[in-house]
């Protein structure tokens, strides 16, 4: 097994994992310095295309932004979202995943639970294919936002779901706008890390993604806390470049070559 995700394996219960999502090389190496995981998501059709949900989002897209993050990234374990239709069978699965891990490099993939789609998990972790596994909400499968685990029956639900994926092989698992009491129950569970998102503190890790903590995306839900408003930052040094062009202060002699 990679050493990286042995790594991430003994957090449990032990210390918190810290994730986050990057789509480039520049945001990546900055992640590197204090993510255990950074995460090349599918939340790029959002972020980065401004397509209304991650449906569309290709293989090829999530390739070109991996080689991206890969440049940079020393010790921060690697993980790429599988786009929605690239695993809907084991043989579609093994050869997409195999092709994703071949050309980009990343340390494991990332599979959003329809809630049967176990052997498609064992499948690639037989092929030495780490994998992530992902229940609750799923962006992928799911049309509506809805919390999930408010009631005994989902929590049953979701806890057997936890479990399942846990015994097809997958290392960690991302557990996605869950309501307290069921993140809790699942994480003292499995034996697996889990990474909430909109979770409870109760996980084992977070995650977010990068640009809606740094106030940059516009989509700001109860889960997110913002910690910078870069949007602010970058509209004020593009006001001021406005300026100093249209008065003719940019570009100064220091800015040219005599």
């Amino acid at each position: 097994m990679n050493k990286k995700i042995q790594k991430i394996i003994s957090k449990k219960n032990r210390v918190k994992i810290v994730c986050l999502t990057a789509y480039s090389k520049s945001i990546a190496k900055i992640l590197d310095k204090y993510c255990d995981i950074v995460l090349v998501g599918d939340s790029m059709a959002n972020v980065l295309y401004g397509l209304t949900n991650t449906h569309k989002i290709s293989l090829t897209n999530m390739i070109q932004h991996s080689k991206s993050v890969k440049l940079g990234i020393k010790k921060s374990l690697m993980v790429v979202d599988m786009p929605k239709g690239t695993y809907s069978n084991k043989k579609n699965a093994k050869k997409n995943a195999r092709l994703l891990k071949k050309i980009t490099g990343c340390d494991a993939v990332k599979i959003e639970s329809n809630k049967k789609n176990f052997n498609i998990i064992s499948e690639l972790v037989r092929s030495n294919i780490p994998v992530m596994g992902h229940i609750g909400y799923t962006p992928q499968f799911n049309k509506k936002f809805r919390i999930e685990g408010s009631s005994n029956i989902e929590i049953k639900k979701l806890l057997k779901e936890a479990i399942e994926i846990q015994n097809a092989g997958a290392f960690s698992i991302v557990l996605e706008c869950i309501a307290s009491k069921a993140s809790k129950l699942i994480t003292q569970k499995v034996k697996i890390p889990t990474i909430g998102i909109g979770s409870s503190s109760y996980c084992d890790g977070q995650i977010l993604v990068t640009d809606d903590m740094l106030g940059l995306s516009g989509f700001y839900p109860k889960f997110v806390k913002k910690y910078a408003q870069l949007n602010r930052v970058i509209e004020k040094a593009i006001k001021k470049y406005t300026k100093e062009i249209k008065l003719k202060k940019f570009p100064t002699n220091k800015n040219l070559f005599q």
